[in-house]
This record gives structure tokens, C-alpha cells and sequence, in this order.
């Protein structure tokens, strides 16, 4: 029996089960004892989990399956850095060598080229391409007819669903000697310019290409960020003089400010990962000055060369440098802004 609380006021005398009712904290207990109690009444055994959420369960199985095989497995041959590897031998490698691959990279004056190649094109991306989706989801947002917005919608996405094989043969076609940029430079008297044989283009090249195909589909998320604002605070903002330059400074811009951060932590862990397919189809023995970076200096000297340890070194390298720029820029997004990913 146990005495219930009537919606009158009053008090209600009713059998209620034992089940339903919380164990009793220990007689002197103080708030933390209580929570605790309650928190192991509340708690369900794992079977008990499983047989009601097995759906949910089931869904998350496939992909924990493919980062297992394809993301953490693959981690185990980090260590042929440490080992010589020959074809044919075994995956973990012959015999033990140490730092030697490593100080092999440190001293090879090529790497450090290719390193700050991939540097100066990963600043390049983070500066200019990152802002643009914000800039143009903020742009799309202002726009008050529909058909407008679609159109402009489905002609900023179309390009991210191109292959990087098109894309890249789309800039050849239209930089090539007698293509159209060059036609055009022709019809106002100038000289046809080789851009694709000349170092100093190519970073404009690699950029515009990466705006045309990446902007728009960027876009998707801040557009979906915005329909989360509360449009009240327009309302406060309005009442209180505020104009549009002025909503969008102080209501927009913090109301996708957790959507900003957390990709640009993630760019910026993708820092040194500069697009290999990309680079692989536009670059050129003579624009290797400018255009050659880890991933494709990693091909040609891991499996063009056969130099598989001297590979693995200089990818691990690469690796730890972008855990480190993750955990550096997840930690000054949560000092100085308040969020972050963890």
C-alpha cells in the first residue's frame, strides 16, 4: 500500500506495485546517495537493450563493420615505418630498422617541397573555399522567390555530383592552348598562355576548380542550420532597430556558429589531405615546382617505386600531424568560442 497524491489536493489511498515504486534511499542519505540509487533502478540490463532497440542496432552494425576493416585494421601497417618491407615477404615487415625511414624524410630535401606544396594548397582551400558556402547559404536565405532559389540551388550543386575524372578533363579542355579561355584571350589580342604547363597557375587552377564543385554542395548544411534560428529573435531584432546587415551579424551568424566550427575543425584536420585524384589528372613533370603534394609524392615512391616502409613513414607522419591539428583546433574552438566536437 502506499498513499498517492490526489490531483485535487487531496491524498488518494491506492495499491501501487512494487515494481513501479523506487527502492528507499538508506535512512541518512544525502542528494549524491539518492541520485545514485536511482540511477542503478533506472538502469537496463544490455539483453534487455538489445532485444527492444535490435533495429537500431542492426542499422549501426554495417558501418562499424566497414571502419573497422577499412579505418582501424589497416592501422596495423603502420608499422612496416619501422621495419623493412620487402614484396613478397611478409605485411608487417623482414627485419627491424627503426627511425631510419624517418630520417630518411627529414633529410630529403624533395619532401619538404612537397610538404609546403601541400601546405600553401591546404591554407589556400581553408581561407578562400571555406567561407564561400556560408557567404552563399547566406545569400540563398535572403531570397524570397522560390524558383529563383531552386534554380540557383541545383546549378551550385550539379558539380559536386560530377566525377573527379570530368572535372578535371573539363579544365583541361578549357585551358588548353586552343581552349576556351584562351580563345577568349585571343579574341581581345593577347597571347595564348599555357596553363597547364606553368607552375604558377596551377594553385588558381586547383582552387577555382574546388569553388566550382564544392561551394554549392557545401551549402546544404548552413541552409539546413538556418531553418533552426528562431524566428522570434528577428522579431526582437526588428522591434529593436535592428537592419538586415545588423540581424545577420547578431541573430544568423551565432545561430550557425556550432555549424561552422565543427566543420571547420574538420577541415582543418583534413588540413595536409589535399585532393589526390584531382592533383594526380592536372599536374605535370613541369609543374611538380607547385602542383606535387604528400599523397601524390606518396604514390610514386610507395607504389610506382616499390619503396613501401619509406611510404608508410612519411603517411604516419602525416597522420599525427593531422590528430594534432584536430585536438588544437577543437580545443581553442571550445576556449575561445564555447563549442566543439568533444
Amino acid at each position: 500500500m502506499s498513499v498517492i497524491p490526489a490531483r485535487g489536493g487531496g491524498e488518494k489511498v491506492g495499491v501501487v506495485p512494487s515494481s513501479a515504486v523506487a527502492p528507499a534511499s538508506p535512512p541518512g542519505a544525502g542528494p549524491g546517495q539518492q541520485i545514485a540509487v536511482r540511477r542503478r533502478s533506472a538502469k537496463v540490463p544490455w539483453r534487455t537493450a538489445l532485444r527492444r532497440d535490435w533495429p537500431l542496432y542492426a542499422m549501426a552494425l554495417l558501418p562499424v563493420v566497414f571502419l573497422l576493416i577499412f579505418r582501424y585494421v589497416p592501422m596495423l601497417g603502420n608499422v612496416i615505418a619501422f621495419r623493412r618491407f620487402r614484396p613478397g615477404g611478409s605485411i608487417f615487415g623482414d627485419e627491424w630498422v627503426g627511425l631510419r625511414y624517418i630520417d630518411m624524410f627529414i633529410a630529403d630535401p624533395t619532401f619538404w617541397q612537397v610538404f609546403w606544396n601541400t601546405a600553401i594548397l591546404g591554407g589556400l582551400s581553408l581561407v578562400i573555399v571555406f567561407p564561400l558556402p556560408i557567404v552563399l547559404a547566406l545569400m540563398l536565405n535572403e531570397v524570397r522567390k522560390r524558383a529563383f532559389k531552386r534554380t540557383i540551388q541545383s546549378i551550385t550543386y550539379l558539380p559536386h555530383f560530377l566525377s573527379i575524372v570530368i572535372v578535371a578533363g573539363m579544365v583541361m579542355q578549357l585551358l588548353s592552348l586552343e581552349g576556351t579561355v584562351n580563345q577568349i584571350i585571343g579574341a581581345f589580342g593577347g597571347e595564348p598562355i599555357a596553363f597547364l604547363q606553368r607552375a604558377e597557375w596551377f594553385r588558381t587552377i586547383y582552387v577555382t576548380s574546388e569553388i566550382w564543385q564544392t561551394v554549392g554542395w557545401g551549402t546544404i548544411l548552413y541552409l539546413a542550420a538556418l531553418t533552426t534560428i528562431d524566428q522570434q529573435l528577428y522579431e526582437a531584432a526588428v522591434i529593436d532597430g535592428a537592419n538586415r546587415w545588423r540581424q545577420t551579424w547578431h541573430v544568423t551568424l551565432p545561430g550557425i556558429r556550432p555549424m561552422m566550427v565543427t566543420l571547420l575543425i574538420l577541415n582543418v584536420g583534413t588540413f595536409l589531405n589535399v585532393g589526390f585524384e584531382k592533383v594526380l589528372l592536372l599536374y605535370n613533370p613541369l609543374t611538380y615546382a607547385t602542383a606535387d603534394v604528400i599523397s601524390t609524392y606518396l604514390y610514386r615512391v610507395g607504389l610506382v617505386a616499390n619503396n613501401f616502409s619509406y611510404a608508410a613513414a612519411i603517411g604516419l607522419f602525416q597522420a599525427i600531424i593531422g590528430l594534432v591539428m584536430v585536438l588544437g583546433a577543437n580545443l581553442v574552438a571550445r576556449r575561445l568560442v564555447g563549442t566543439s566536437l568533444w
